[in-house]
């Protein structure tokens, strides 16, 4: 099959992707194996190709937003069939044992493994998945559509919900990419007001286009208090200017897997039980939720796509913020 393999970690710009013949894999006890269609891309995609996270596997295919027909499947897989078209996200694998497991929370699971990190992910014609772990998909959404439900949507879900934004209340988005083009939708179909803070004109323009009450950058003052915010980029400069703009009470969540030193700030900025509070990973209810959530909502995945071969590409345009919403690699039709 074939694959973008990356050997070690280097700058985007360097093209460390490789394009490979590789074996194509057999599915084991409880696995499927997925043909894939689309896989979306993901700024921990870029973390992992350019080092910021230590490789656990090397060489390793990345990517970890799939969608795909399952083509063949192993022994004691009981629901899911061939043909069945099916996601799979970021949360590969948990133990089911663990303190977190059993909480709930397998999303901190102690021996997660996660997809294109752990395990060889979407940049390829097949990637193998536990059916616990593989999800349908609505079928209103098409493959290229689907794809950035399944970590921007996911992941932008669970900071929604852990930001504790309620209904007829303010939120503010700080980054404007995958992530947040979806929360922007959602939050409007439940009822919120949306301050949308970034820097790239394009971005400015799709939030106004999505329904934004209001739009500019991270030093520009609000006309409001806003009740609770996400933060997407991965810039620490950016917790204390969100905390300008939260009322008492509010709280901040923190969606990305990396982020640059948080600077020193004065305490007032915390002060009124003001909360922030970071996002790991997602859980399986997560995905449940968000992707029935994204059917009834009929949210819009604003996409660019590309193909495989030219994954490198596109990583470098996604570092330089040269997408709007979010890309896609179209694998196979």
């Amino acid at each position: 099959m074939r694959a973008m393999q990356l050997d070690q970690p280097l700058p985007a710009e360097q093209s460390p992707l490789h394009l490979r013949e590789l074996p194509t894999p057999t599915p084991g006890a409880n696995q499927v194996r997925v043909k894939v269609r689309c896989c979306g891309l993901c700024h921990t995609d870029l973390h992992t190709v350019e080092g910021d996270l230590p490789l656990p596997k090397s060489p390793v295919v990345p990517g970890h937003q799939i969608v795909g027909l399952i083509d063949a499947i192993g022994k004691d897989v009981h629901i899911l069939k061939e043909g069945d078209r099916v996601g799979i996200p970021w949360l590969h694998q948990t133990d089911g044992t663990c303190e977190y497991c059993r909480r709930g929370l397998e999303n901190l699971c102690d021996n997660a493994r996660f997809t294109g990190y752990h395990i060889d992910g979407g940049y390829a014609d097949y990637a193998l998945v536990s059916e616990d772990f593989a999800h349908p998909l609505p079928s209103s959404f098409a493959d290229e559509n689907a794809a950035p439900l399944l970590c921007a949507g996911i992941i932008g879900y669970r900071s929604y919900r852990l930001s504790e934004i309620r209904r007829g209340q303010r939120l503010g988005l700080f980054g404007f990419g995958a992530s947040a083009h979806l929360v922007l939708q959602l939050a409007r179909y439940q009822g919120c007001e949306v301050y949308v803070f970034t820097r790239a004109e394009a971005h400015r323009q799709l939030a106004k286009k999505l329904g934004a009450a209001w739009v500019g950058g991270a030093e520009d003052e609000t006309t409001a208090k806003l009740d609770a915010a996400i933060i997407f980029a991965p810039a620490g400069a950016l917790v204390p200017a969100a905390l300008k703009t939260l009322r008492k009470g509010g709280t901040l969540a923190l969606a990305g897997i990396t982020m640059s030193a948080i600077p020193q700030m004065d305490y007032s900025l915390l002060y009124h039980e003001r909360v922030i509070r970071s996002v790991a990973n997602s859980t399986r209810q997560d995905c449940r939720e968000f992707l029935e959530l994204a059917a009834e909502a009929n949210l819009q995945t604003e996409i660019k796509i590309y193909t495989l071969e030219n994954a490198n590409r596109a990583l470098q345009d996604l570092k330089h913020s040269r997408i709007q919403g979010a890309g896609v690699l179209r694998v196979s039709n």
